[in-house]
């Protein structure tokens, strides 16, 4: 039987990166797009750009310029998207959150060991890497549990990287933090399961791409240089092709696929 609910997907760090590409691919494949971003007024235009495309393709566009981390304003978040979903049912429709992307790059890059203290990591700077980059995944999850949004069907994905289990010098924080996410993923995997929601939830490794949180990497001109040399194809992972394996992953048939961290990376990884 076709599956006549109207899908949304939200989308956690949307202006830029994975998150903007997911948008977009999502968008062309049917999906309303609600959008959380932080970005000064400078980024705003592109922004809009995006909520423009999306809106070309005869989807809706709703984006909030908020901190995704920060409860009250994700409750705000959360309030206007059940008014339109609201809205929605009094028309007679079904909307659902079919998708959650957690795609959120926002952590300290200082060093766990510096001759002066300053220089070094804060008992500060690790909880709020670790707050924004893993655990808003379970805030966000439960909220939208607890808010109906969630149904079955629903796919929720968390960016991880080669970090996760791998040392880079300068991503000491931002590893723990992709270690966390892992683990909140499976967490999250499993208790979606008995409670019966239908709901999966998976994080995606994706190859080294070029983006925004990648050229704030210190190393990131020695990470390039490795990725392309290891990678079988030759070539760095972009965001487009993440974003394609979303849309496809996110499609019927792949309910008995969750608790995974999945590699999309061209084969990038099992050659290190």
């Amino acid at each position: 039987m076709a599956d006549e609910r109207e899908r949304w997907a939200l989308i956690l760090g949307a202006s830029s990166g994975f998150g903007e590409a997911a948008a977009l691919a999502l968008a062309e494949d049917g999906y309303h797009v609600a959008g959380i971003h932080l970005d000064r007024r400078a980024g705003m235009r592109h922004v809009d750009e995006i909520c423009d495309r999306i809106r070309a393709l005869g989807r809706e566009a709703r984006f909030f310029n908020v901190n995704a981390a920060d409860d009250d304003q994700r409750a705000g978040v959360l309030q206007a998207l059940r008014e339109r979903f609201d809205q929605a049912e009094s028309a007679g429709r079904h909307p659902y959150v079919r998708v959650l992307l957690h795609s959120l790059a926002f952590g300290t890059l200082k060093p766990f060991l510096a001759a002066e203290p300053a220089d070094a990591i804060s008992r500060r700077n690790m909880e709020m890497t670790l707050d924004v980059m893993a655990n808003s995944l379970v805030y966000w999850a439960q909220d939208l549990v607890r808010g109906r949004f969630i149904e079955a069907g629903s796919r929720i994905y968390a960016m991880t990287s080669e970090g996760s289990t791998k040392v880079v010098e300068s991503y000491g924080a931002v590893s723990a933090a992709k270690a966390a996410l892992e683990s909140h993923c499976r967490q999250l995997a499993t208790e979606l399961a008995r409670r019966g929601t239908g709901a999966t939830c998976n994080a995606i490794r994706a190859g080294v791409t070029m983006t925004h949180a990648l050229m704030q990497i210190p190393e990131h001109d020695a990470l390039v240089r490795e990725a392309g040399r290891r990678n079988p194809s030759g070539r760095l992972t972009t965001t487009e092709d993440v974003a394609r394996a979303i849309v496809t992953l996110s499609r019927d048939g792949t309910e008995w696929m969750t608790g995974n961290v999945l590699g999309i990376d061209g084969g990038e990884f099992v050659t290190g």
